[in-house]
């Protein structure tokens, strides 16, 4: 059952990603012309050229990634003690990592370097990384083979990973970070992914009645400018894509049954983290929430690391 619905999420999301529509569109442009339907080719290549303008002025997929990035509290308190911590893949790309014999990540990396300073805040946690090989080819390596070595040269001990190879999609993470993990009632877990990824992945491990406290990364969108036009067309067309995802996403695993809401929230928030035992921001873990917009990058790292390596600053 879940082969299946892995290579089916595969045929339709090649179809109904919003690339992968706009190609099969032009295409169908093209049939229309040779067929001599060219009213038809017109009026529907009118729709993809203004659709395209659209896309390139506003931020369509800022307006569909805001909800789900706003879903969870960003920077939670977290509780005195945490007993492990679980990352999600989909931040390593093996194949170039192995390739070029480095660590090689997409768009996600906060997702790691969150995780190696959560694992130092927290050194008694278990460690849990699960990420498998999400491609069709099961001849690739996997992400978690590459980010082992990663956390392991970063300093983390490797008898405290955990480690998973065997997801290929969200559901699967939590199914086999259960088994290998073993969590215990009333242990306070984290559970690090993208911002926009939250809520499907706090859905599947609600279904496997494990509770988590979210911790929100990698985020997309920055309020202030969600209605601001800009001609950008890439940077909105890759927001577009990751939306476009994450919406179809919720939607299959909703009907499929790996979700028991379109769009989860916490399983149960009175649970989680009573009040006595919240945790606020610690030395070597700052809060960014005194930067503004226009920081430069040297008053950016004064205000997370003082004026260590930072050229005139002065202690103050």
């Amino acid at each position: 059952m879940e082969d299946s619905f892995f290579y089916l999420s595969k045929l339709f999301w090649s179809v109904l990603s919003p690339d992968g529509l706009f190609v099969i569109l032009l295409s169908l442009c093209l049939v229309l012309l040779l067929a001599r339907q060219t009213r038809t080719a017109m009026i529907l290549l009118s729709v993809l050229t203004i659709g395209v303008l659209l896309l390139s002025l506003f931020p369509l997929g800022d307006w569909l990634l805001y909800p789900l990035e706003r879903r969870f509290q960003h920077n939670p308190e977290l509780p005195e003690r945490v007993h492990g911590i679980v990352v999600l893949g989909g931040s390593v790309m093996p194949s170039h990592s192995v390739e070029w014999q480095q660590l090689e990540t997409n768009h996600a990396h906060e997702r790691l370097s969150s995780f190696i300073q959560l694992a130092q805040r927290y050194p008694e946690a278990r460690l849990v990384f699960s990420g498998g090989n999400a491609s069709l080819d099961r001849s690739k390596p996997t992400e978690a083979q590459v980010a082992e070595s990663y956390f392991v040269a970063a300093g983390i001990p490797a008898e405290r990973l955990i480690i998973d190879s065997n997801a290929r999609n969200t559901a699967e993470n939590a199914i086999y970070s259960k088994q290998l993990a073993k969590p215990e009632p009333g242990e306070h877990w984290l559970l690090i992914t993208s911002a926009s990824h939250m809520p499907r992945a706090v859905g599947v491990f609600c279904v496997q009645d494990w509770q988590v406290i979210p911790y929100p990364v990698d985020h997309q969108v920055i309020e202030a400018q969600r209605f601001r036009p800009g001609f950008d067309l890439l940077m909105h067309a890759y927001n577009l894509d990751l939306a476009a995802h994450e919406w179809l996403g919720l939607l299959a695993y909703y009907l499929s049954g790996k979700t028991h809401q379109l769009l989860p929230a916490q399983c149960d928030t009175a649970a989680i983290m009573p009040a006595s035992h919240k945790k606020g921001s610690e030395p070597g873990f700052p809060s960014l929430h005194n930067i503004k917009h226009n920081e430069t990058p040297e008053a950016v790292t004064v205000l997370q690391y003082g004026c260590s390596g930072v050229a005139g600053c002065q202690p103050g």
